[in-house]
């Protein structure tokens, strides 16, 4: 599936950054309907962004990055970083770089597939808004499109957590409304905000 061309074209980058409202004007209607429970606010983005963005050249890998809205805004606010994400359903990743497309940006790039399949060497930080939660709440879900279980979300669990763990002392991980079980014991909490839902992760 092909994200079909938006028809809001020829606006500066700057205007589609003055509110959620206005940046989801980027997607179709029923991708902004889910926007409340799956994509990241500007807001947070914006925070998540300063903390990962450590220095010229740094590469961010977004786990899980739906429509792009993570990555897009976090390239938008520290340009001088590199931000990458990987989703497994196709057509979320054709929302994402249409937007991208739109927005101009040259520091963005979406990945089609699995974090499990992907060489996080490749990486020096990394976001998650728990994109692994629609496995054990069916309330949560974006779509059928994929295998939803209880099995699914421990196992990703588990393989996130020991490819963090393989990870540099100082990496960071920037995490959202996380259950946690994803975090090895070797990251600690160095900060947090939106009611502690944001939390600010660095390696021993």
């Amino acid at each position: 599936m092909t994200a079909p061309a938006n028809p809001i074209l020829n606006q500066s980058e700057e205007k589609w950054f003055n509110a959620d409202s206005r940046f989801d004007k980027l997607y179709p209607l029923h991708i902004r309907q889910l926007g409340y429970r799956h994509w990241t606010s500007l807001e947070v983005a914006e925070e998540a962004a300063r903390f990962l963005a450590t220095g010229k050249g740094a590469r961010i890998l977004d786990i899980g990055s739906g429509v792009g809205k993570f990555c897009l805004a976090a390239a938008h606010y520290q340009p001088t970083a590199f931000y990458f994400g990987i989703e497994q359903r196709k057509d979320l990743v054709d929302y994402a770089e249409t937007a991208r497309n739109t927005l101009g940006l040259q520091n963005v790039s979406f990945i089609h597939g699995n974090f499990t399949d992907i060489d996080f060497k490749q990486y020096d930080h990394f976001y998650f808004y728990n994109s692994f939660f629609e496995n054990i709440d069916n309330s949560s879900r974006i779509d059928e499109s994929v295998e939803h279980t209880t099995e699914l979300f421990n196992q990703y669990a588990w393989q996130l957590r020991k490819l963090l763990e393989k990870r540099p002392s100082g990496t960071r991980i920037a995490t959202y409304h996380s259950t946690e079980d994803e975090m090895p014991e070797s990251y600690h909490v160095v900060g947090t905000d939106m009611d502690d839902q944001l939390k600010f992760w660095m390696k021993a």
